[in-house]
């Protein structure tokens, strides 16, 4: 199976190019865009969303998308505005982001009707690292039935250094509610430096682990967490309390936080997997 899933890999680079570069207005002045393959309608069609300030031509999940249509699966691969028009670049941390949680989950959503609107009635979301938390926090709250699956690899809580969290979210709050503005400056996720409006950073800083934690109970789709036991970006004890939460779980031995190496095929195999247990999408 491994040596079969090499060669499907080594053959299925030029199918980005079978892509539609497809966009959105996300919001007055901003418009966003993706790549859409049309794959077998009895397939569900699947989302993915790239990690932390990424874009889709992040290599973990440009692997998994080119693997995925060549098995003849639907996928729309957005990258996130983060507030800025067209985007094509990864964002620095030092830059100015003035884009909250709250931004993320409504494009989220504005996806979701996108292939919605092309006749997708089945959908399951992959998220990768920070792109796993944002889908979890768009589906917390939504109840559509055409979502039918959820797939967090590397999932990370928003990780903001080693100062306590509880002054930092009192801090940002006050800030907010006295309508201040001024950037702040502060760890986020794997920036050292993260240049941000106080209501951006607060509403991904509120994502710790215990929200994280029961937003992965609440979500009422099918789930599967897929983590590396070498990965150095989770938290200590972190692996443990994910199998605490009673969602299917596995943990690639040796993987780190990109899947990279041999380790995309432990992606690819799971994935597949876990989609082939779902039922066929309605017509």
């Amino acid at each position: 199976m491994r040596i079969l899933l090499l060669l499907l890999f080594c053959v299925s680079f030029p199918s980005l190019s079978r892509a539609e570069l497809v966009e959105q207005a996300i919001r007055p002045g901003v418009a966003a865009t993706a790549d859409y393959v049309a794959g077998d309608r009895a397939k569900p069609a699947i989302l993915l969303i790239h990690g932390f300030l990424q874009t889709r031509e992040f290599p973990t999940v440009v692997a998994l998308a080119r693997n995925l249509q060549d098995a003849g699966y639907t996928t729309l691969v957005p990258t996130l505005s983060l507030g800025i028009p067209h985007r094509k670049q990864s964002l620095p941390c030092e830059a100015v982001h003035r884009h909250t949680m709250e931004d993320d989950v409504d494009e989220i959503a504005r996806w979701v009707k996108w292939l919605k609107a092309r006749g997708n009635k089945s959908i399951v979301m992959f998220g990768h690292s920070f792109g796993s938390l944002q889908l979890l926090a768009y589906l917390q709250n939504a109840r559509d039935p055409a979502i039918k699956g959820y797939i967090g690899a590397s999932l990370i809580e928003a990780q903001t250094g080693k100062l306590a969290r509880e002054p930092l979210l009192a801090d940002l709050e006050s800030r907010v509610r006295s309508g201040q503005h001024a950037l702040v400056t502060h760890p986020l996720s794997f920036c050292g430096k993260y240049v941000s409006t106080p209501a951006g950073l607060l509403s991904y800083a509120r994502w710790d682990q215990p929200q994280t934690l029961a937003a992965l109970k609440k979500v009422p789709v099918t789930k599967l967490l897929i983590m590396g036991d070498a990965d150095p970006m989770l938290a200590p004890g972190w692996l443990t309390a994910l199998g605490h939460v009673e969602v299917p779980i596995v943990v690639v031995k040796g993987a780190n936080h990109f899947m990279d190496g041999m380790h995309e095929f432990d992606l690819i195999e799971q994935t597949t997997a876990f989609l082939n247990t779902l039922k066929a999408a309605p017509r």
